[in-house]
């Protein structure tokens, strides 16, 4: 069990729609009441055991932990999970995922689907997620996993990249920090899971990073 989070948020607007950021990497969409989150690679951290690879056992429960006190602190209806919910073949991890959704039996899982998302249609029926191949796309937001070229017609928030950028700290000190890169008409949101890295290299034109901390989220 890790302690209660500090949720802090930051609104903005874009084409008519409020989206709340959280420094806890997920967007609110309260008009919609739905959770976005992107990139849990659930089943990550077992296929890592698998190879040998000392991954610490409590990787996805600590991320479940942590969105499940999300889940409490803002009560949505539905998940929309902007891709890479799964990231390999079914395995343990899975199955601890599957029991950790009893307790949200009345909650609405939409996926829209990622590069690693290669599970069979079977199992994701078995999971009660509704499945979007490509895009999805909900008033004047579209959801994809990976960064489109943008339209005027949508507002488009994908996933995959895991953006990051390098604050500069005292001295020659460089702090790397997770962010929500977002331009005129698109948004990418980070990474939901902990067991991710952080991709400083890729960045949208002209975009504003909303960087965040386990008690911050500001504007850079």
């Amino acid at each position: 069990m890790i302690k209660p989070m500090v949720i802090i948020s930051k609104k903005i607007h874009y084409k008519g729609e409020i989206l709340e950021l959280t420094n806890q990497r997920v967007i609110f969409w309260e008009t919609q009441k739905s959770l976005i989150l992107s990139d849990l690679h659930i089943g990550k951290s077992a296929h890592f055991q698998k190879s040998g690879i000392p991954i610490p056992k409590n990787v996805l429960t600590t991320d479940l932990e942590r969105l499940k006190q999300l889940i409490l602190h803002f009560k949505p209806v539905n998940l929309i999970i902007v891709g890479d919910l799964f990231h390999a073949e079914y395995n343990t991890d899975l199955d601890e995922f599957k029991d950790w959704l009893l307790q949200f039996k009345n909650l609405k899982l939409q996926l829209i689907k990622g590069n690693h998302d290669r599970l069979s249609n079977r199992i994701y029926e078995q999971f009660n997620i509704e499945v979007f191949t490509s895009e999805l796309n909900l008033n004047s937001l579209k959801f994809v996993h990976d960064a489109v070229v943008p339209t005027d017609a949508f507002f488009t928030i994908s996933g995959h990249i895991h953006p990051g950028v390098f604050i500069k700290g005292k001295g020659r000190q460089r702090i790397k920090l997770p962010c929500f890169q977002v331009t005129e008409n698109q948004l990418i949101l980070p990474a939901f899971s902990l067991f991710t890295g952080l991709n400083t290299r890729q960045s949208l034109k002209k975009c504003k990073n909303f960087c965040f901390t386990d008690d911050g989220i500001f504007e850079m």
